[in-house]
């Protein structure tokens, strides 16, 4: 039975409501049609299965995230500064690393080692498609870790994107141990070297960072920080406000006496982004709610930036309510911001080659 998808833009965001519930990509420029889409497959509702089960008071008192691993860099490890927010009642409020040996990659998968410190270094794994294809740097989000990643990669892949993963401090089997005052200069360090790396190797595709949940803090910055080096960014279940989320957390930061300036400050950040900004939420996400991802769409520097609101998705359950939509909507984001968008023609034929494709597997 073939389903509508119906858009409806709302000022400074774009609300998606559908009569199937599924996801569909958006237009910021205003209300889309889409043709219909099959339901997720099966074996895609089981790659989203670890986003759904996560423990929501586990991933709340968190903010901070993991994922990677395999080559060396000569890139210069990031220095500690200590902050106020490295007080130990903070950050065993946020950070809650999980530990995870080192697993083998899947085919076509790529594990890479960047040093940022002594003491310490961060696993990656890229999910590869080809060297000339789109690559989206990636931040995952707290109580996860690269091997949740080994199913979902590769449907970014089937959209013709390479996906990198990259872990933080103590997270999966890197080694270190998490700290509020390194999160962001280690992300820095491992942008650069993730970046030499890709060069090094032939991958000459646009750049593109992303950052779910906690890690959105660490793609904001790494934007804010060499935005001449990205051609955009992308945010799913992110946060503005470092006080509020704290504070839901069972924290008053600041009563401590610490401002919003000495936390993430993803707001003042995002305002000096001038690249393609991509925000994605679930409407009823309960940790950080859908004010924050707003507040960021309305402080976007970008002239270029869109935000889609996944109807019924909670913080963690994003895929499995959007589907293949999901992974649609930003491979369509990419080649919009990169410049690579197919014309109308093969637009067409790819629109015939899918009903050809949904009309054989109808077929008895």
């Amino acid at each position: 039975m073939e389903r509508r998808l119906i858009a409806q833009a709302n000022m400074t965001r774009l609300r998606f409501w559908f009569s199937t519930g599924c996801f569909s990509p958006a237009i910021r420029s205003g209300p889309l049609n889409f043709a219909p889409v099959r339901p997720q497959p099966p074996r895609l509702r089981s790659c989203a299965r670890w986003l759904a089960r996560s423990d929501l008071t586990a991933v709340a008192l968190a903010l901070l995230t993991v994922i990677c691993r395999a080559e060396p860099f000569t890139t210069t490890p990031s220095s500690v500064t200590h902050t106020p927010m490295d007080r130990p009642e903070i950050t065993q409020l946020l950070f809650h690393p999980v530990k995870a040996p080192r697993t083998t990659p899947p085919a076509g998968a790529i594990d890479i080692n960047v040093p940022v410190a002594e003491n310490a270094t961060i696993a990656c794994r890229l999910y590869s498609h080809a060297p000339v294809s789109p690559t989206l740097i990636f931040f995952h989000g707290n109580g996860e870790i690269i091997p949740d990643y080994d199913e979902v990669g590769p449907m970014y892949v089937r959209e013709n994107l390479n996906f990198l993963v990259t872990e933080y401090r103590g997270y999966g089997w890197s080694t270190g141990s998490p700290l509020t005052s390194t999160l962001l200069p280690d992300s820095n360090v491992v942008f650069l070297a993730l970046k030499e790396w890709l060069t090094g190797h032939g991958y000459t595709g646009a750049l593109f960072v992303m950052g779910r949940s906690l890690g959105s803090a660490s793609a904001i910055d790494v934007a804010c920080t060499h935005q001449e080096m990205i051609t955009g960014l992308i945010i799913e279940s992110g946060f503005a406000k470092t006080l509020a989320l704290v504070k839901v957390l069972g924290i008053d930061l600041a009563g401590m006496g610490i401002s919003e300036e000495q936390t993430f400050n993803n707001t003042g950040k995002i305002a000096r982004i001038t690249k393609p900004t991509f925000i994605l939420h679930g409407q009823y996400d309960q940790l950080i709610p859908l004010w924050q991802a707003e507040t960021l769409q309305a402080e976007s520097g970008a002239k270029n930036k869109e935000m889609q609101i996944v109807p019924r998705a909670g913080h963690n359950t994003l895929i499995a309510e959007a589907g293949l939509l999901y992974f649609q909507a930003i491979r369509k984001f990419v080649e919009k911001a990169a410049g690579i968008a197919p014309d109308w023609r093969e637009r067409r034929r790819q629109f015939k080659a899918q009903q050809a494709q949904q009309a054989a597997g109808e077929a008895p």
